[in-house]
């Protein structure tokens, strides 16, 4: 957050040319964004807020009587600021001996236009009659970015109702409804949702990359393009897996969502070959018994890969999800983004598992159907 200089999760930065125009629309941001019910706190920053004592002396006046500026400066912010003379030695320790005015001399502006500054001459002059002495209200800090003025909208949002994605765009559709910015003023999003943008546009590469590496490492497996999409079929049903859990828990789908969903696809890869590579086995062995002649021994042998090898697939998975689920009882700092990781994870592991047991044998069947029994196929049909 602090990288962005926005000290919330989501931050709203007012570009402009004049502070008092920006502390306006501002507060017209607040006001509106209060109206959200996923909205926990706004604050609009209070940019002229700040009050000033201004000395501003007539040079003409200066010129009669023979002080220069930085001399009548010099001694206003003596007597009124004070001024070091000093120091005061306590063994290692050094303070600094400071002499002004008493409190009762500089207490109010009237007391600080008696204030004397004294002439070359030696003449006791007042300060209000070479200077106007006034308080003016201004901004108590002055930022600016990219060469332009800018105030900040810190806003925290309530994470159980929304996410930060979901909210901005509800936001920003109230504001272009609502606040009308005058020309020359500009807003723009910040916060943790600059760093969402960006992940975002990472992810749009990212992947498709993990996609495609899974496929050709699952074809350079197989050597198959059919094996390589019927294993790629754990992908769809582990995302029902995923999306359930995600629900069920009450979570939104953030970037640690995607990246667990990211992680979910070698994990569906590996339960994929698993299931294939048994199906093949006992299709091979039967085969090479001499014991594949017919769609029924087709059937017994889709039975002998996806039953009776059920206990080394649930181990499979078993140890894959005995070591994620310790992360959803997790506590301390990064716990919250682990479990949004786990969570899908864990989820599709559980639909993926069940669903391949269910989807996969009957695709295998079809499959050597068609390309061994094409004959006793059509008969069958």
């Amino acid at each position: 957050m602090l990288s962005t200089g926005i000290r919330s999760p989501i931050g709203i930065k007012i570009f402009g040319s004049d502070l008092k125009t920006i502390q306006d629309i501002g507060a017209r941001i607040e006001k509106e964004l209060k109206t959200l019910e996923s909205t926990r706190t706004v604050i609009a920053e209070r940019i002229a807020s700040g009050y000033f004592l201004d000395i501003d002396f007539d040079r003409e006046k200066l010129k009669i009587y023979g002080l220069s500026l930085k001399e009548a400066q010099d001694q206003a912010m003596a007597s009124i600021g004070g001024e070091n003379v000093s120091q005061l030695l306590a063994t290692r320790e050094r303070y600094p001996i400071q002499v002004r005015l008493a409190p009762s001399f500089r207490q109010d502006v009237e007391s600080i236009k008696r204030v004397l500054i004294t002439s070359p001459t030696g003449a006791q002059i007042t300060l209000s009659e070479i200077a106007k002495v006034r308080f003016n209200e201004g901004p108590s800090m002055i930022r600016d970015e990219n060469a332009s003025l800018v105030g900040y909208v810190y806003i925290d949002i309530d994470s159980k109702q929304t996410d930060i994605g979901s909210y901005v765009e509800k936001a920003k559709k109230l504001i272009d409804d609502k606040v009308e910015l005058p020309t020359g003023y500009v807003i723009n999003w910040s916060g943790q949702f600059e760093n969402m943008i960006r992940v975002k546009e990472r992810l749009k590469v990212v992947i498709p990359i993990t996609l495609i590496l899974i496929i050709f490492l699952l074809y350079f497996n197989t050597k198959s393009w059919v094996k390589t999409s019927i294993v790629l079929l754990a992908v769809p049903f582990s995302l029902i897996g995923a999306v359930w859990l995600l629900v069920g828990l009450d979570y939104n789908l953030s970037i640690a969502a995607w990246v667990g969903m990211i992680a979910l696809l070698g994990l569906d890869a590996e339960t994929g070959v698993f299931m294939l590579m048994y199906l093949d086995m006992a299709f091979e062995g039967r085969k090479n018994k001499g014991q594949m002649n017919s769609l029924e021994d087709l059937r017994l042998a889709v039975i002998e890969g996806a039953v009776h090898r059920v206990r080394p697939k649930l181990m499979t998975v078993s140890a894959l999800f005995v070591g994620l689920v310790p992360i959803m009882w997790s506590v301390g700092a990064g716990a919250d983004v682990m479990k949004r990781i786990a969570a899908p994870m864990i989820g599709g592991l559980i639909s993926s598992f069940l669903l391949e047991l269910l989807i996969y044998p009957v695709i295998f069947y079809i499959w050597k159907a068609k390309s061994e029994f094409k004959q006793a196929l059509k008969e069958l049909l």
